[in-house]
């Protein structure tokens, strides 16, 4: 199947995508953009085109959304851990300027990267 055919796709994968692209364009999205973020959005709810004969692997659809579901939930993982694990010292200044906003410190305003890790630290 070359790039871009989307023979592979089911008539409900194609009206899905037709009126997603109508609602991008409605919001002043390109034409060109607007098919690229549909096709992609039914990608990512239904694993690709299920007509017979579609990516070569076989798949079934359960198989398809368990797969689709293992994935997400290991990318929300990997994001918890990694804002877990990420030091204050690794962080930008804007983010450790978010952090001290919402812990409330005074005088953050004013402070330098090294000053804002400083005060998020005693404020623990």
């Amino acid at each position: 199947m070359p790039q871009g055919d989307k023979d592979k796709y089911t008539d409900k994968q194609q009206r899905k995508a037709e009126h997603i692209e109508k609602s991008y364009e409605r919001k002043g999205v390109s034409e060109k953009e607007a098919e690229s973020r549909a096709w992609a959005t039914v990608n990512k709810q239904s694993g690709g085109g299920n007509r017979s004969g579609g990516s070569g692997q076989k798949k079934s659809a359960g198989s398809k959304a368990a797969a689709r579901s293992d994935s997400a939930k290991q990318a929300a993982a990997t994001r918890k851990a990694g804002s877990r694990s990420a030091s204050l010292q690794d962080q930008t200044k804007d983010q450790l300027m978010a952090k001290a906003r919402a812990r409330d410190i005074k005088g953050r305003s004013s402070m330098r990267k090294q000053e804002l890790v400083n005060a998020l630290r005693k404020s623990n």
